[in-house]
């Protein structure tokens, strides 16, 4: 019997949908006997637990910081164990918007303009204004440098700037982005394989926290989606390369914006959610990849890490 340890919870903003994926996730390998389950949460006794369990590979189901950054992993690591999905320094770049975007850009993925902002003492906002109208244009996306979930994320113009941006003072650094209209098309990569694409269309403004996680949001999925071979065939690539230069493991799901036939990466996610809203196991089903057989693809790929 393979023992399997589950990570999930945490202490990021994140720390529910962690916990709806693990309940998801659970209840796919309870269905094969095979499989012995612990899940714990990344807490004081984890380390104590870990070495008393000793599992076969750990299944490391956090989002976001401390679970998705390279924190965790590195933890896992000192401890010699397998576990799934990126490693330390894929999972800390992946999650550090602006040092990602960085490496999009030198590597002529297209990913729309932006500039980092901290947080002072004394700051002129009237200065920032300026800068955003000089080099950005209005309106903006405004968001946290290391969340994900769309936590924290403000499209913004210049009459409510100010008071959107300040709501965001609690992260001391964030990005102001060029706000890309255009549609939500995202892509997700599973190893080595190109997993396909889903559309999204919320009824809100974007494919916010509350667009992605909750059913009354009545976010409409798409699949197929309704573009050319051609850019069926780019934006797969382009997630791939994504994918290839941060040196991902398992599963990782690419955001784009698609606009005037262009493709703008706007995030890479390396742990993507496993819920019953979630899309990479909706991309994983259009393609005939059952919920188990996605699980038992990522946990397959386990054995890569180091």
């Amino acid at each position: 019997m393979d023992k399997i340890l589950i990570l999930a919870g945490g202490y990021s903003n994140e720390r529910e949908i962690s916990l709806i994926t693990a309940r998801s996730v659970t209840r796919e390998l309870k269905k094969n006997k095979k499989y012995k389950l612990l899940t714990i949460e990344p807490n004081g006794h984890f380390i104590k637990k870990l070495r008393k369990f000793r599992p076969k590979l750990v299944l490391n189901l956090l989002h976001g910081r401390y679970g998705e950054d390279g924190y965790v992993q590195s933890i896992l690591e000192s401890e010699k164990v397998k576990y799934t999905h990126s490693g330390v320094l894929s999972s800390s770049l992946a999650i550090d918007k602006e040092i990602s975007k960085k490496i999009f850009i030198k590597n002529k993925i297209l990913t729309p303009p932006f500039f980092k902002f901290v947080f002072k003492k004394k700051t002129n906002y009237k200065n920032i204004t300026k800068k955003i109208e000089k080099k950005l244009k209005f309106p903006v996306v405004l968001k946290p440098i290391n969340e994900g979930s769309s936590v924290g994320v403000y499209i913004t113009n210049k009459k409510n700037f100010i008071y959107n941006l300040l709501k965001l003072e609690k992260f001391k650094e964030i990005l102001i982005e060029k706000y890309i209209p255009g549609r939500e098309i995202q892509a997700a990569v599973l190893g080595n394989k190109k997993l396909g694409v889903i559309e999204l269309k919320p009824k809100r403004k974007f494919y916010d926290y509350k667009a992605k996680y909750s059913a009354s949001a009545k976010t409409e999925h798409i699949i197929p989606v309704d573009i050319t071979q051609k850019n069926y065939n780019k934006i797969n690539s382009l997630a791939m390369k994504a994918h290839k230069l941060l040196k991902c493991r398992g599963v990782s799901r690419s955001d784009f914006r698609f606009y005037k036939n262009k493709f703008y990466l706007l995030e890479l996610n390396t742990q993507p959610g496993m819920t019953s809203l979630s899309l990479v196991p909706e991309i994983a089903n259009y393609n005939n990849i059952s919920f188990i057989q996605l699980i038992q693809e990522i946990m397959k790929d386990a054995s890569t890490n180091k």
